[in-house]
């Protein structure tokens, strides 16, 4: 009978997002074995030999491999002492998981921008031009939350107005009072109605007047 103890062994566990990471990057394959070594392995010291013997590599291709990791700042060298004091590299992945979470969370911020946009075509009931959508994307560079830009388009829209303009005047006076959401205008107006009895409802407001 066949020796096939080796199929037993114990498997490298592959994270999809390092799947991903390497294809994006156009990653060699003994870049990704390496990378997949880093991030399953328990002992992070880099030992060469111990690396060639578990992928079934060369110490050529493993030292090309990781230097270029390493200039490509996926991957760096935390120097350390082991039991014996004697002082060793450890592989830190840190680099990489930043990467890849930058890039997840600007693929979520992309995702939320064209959602506005999609919704300042709806309530303003047409297409909104090239420099309508920088304006827009101004304002969320600017720090604007997408709340308080909604909330801003939803009041120009209550009072019958599609100027891009008047929403910016809007966010401007929002900003000026420290408003960073809705809940927060909605409080600024309580407080002023507690001032005024007879001040308006937050769509009736007119915040371009207000000297408060």
């Amino acid at each position: 009978m066949p020796n096939i103890e080796f199929l037993t062994e114990k498997r490298f566990t592959i994270a999809t997002h390092l799947i991903s990471f390497a294809v994006e990057n156009h990653l060699s394959l003994v870049e990704f074995l390496l990378l997949m070594y880093f991030e399953d392995a328990l002992d992070k010291t880099f030992n060469v030999d111990k690396i060639c013997k578990i992928l079934s590599l060369n110490e050529k291709d493993v030292l090309l491999a990781f230097n270029r990791l390493l200039s490509l700042n996926f991957i760096e060298l935390e120097a350390c002492k082991d039991e014996t004091n004697k002082c060793c590299d450890l592989i830190s992945l840190e680099p990489l998981y930043k990467i890849i979470y930058e890039k997840k969370e600007k693929k979520a911020i992309e995702a939320k921008k064209e959602s506005i946009f999609d919704l300042f075509q709806k309530e303003l009931g047409r297409s909104i031009s090239p420099m309508e959508y920088e304006i827009i994307n101004a304002w969320l560079l600017k720090g604007f939350s997408e709340e308080l830009v909604l909330g801003a388009l939803k009041e120009a829209v209550y009072n019958g107005v599609s100027s891009l303009r008047y929403i910016d005047k809007i966010l401007f006076e929002w900003q000026k009072k420290g408003y960073h959401n809705m809940t927060e205008v909605e409080t600024g107006l309580n407080n002023r109605r507690k001032e005024n009895e007879k001040a308006p409802k937050l769509f009736d407001y007119n915040w371009l007047e207000d000297e408060g």
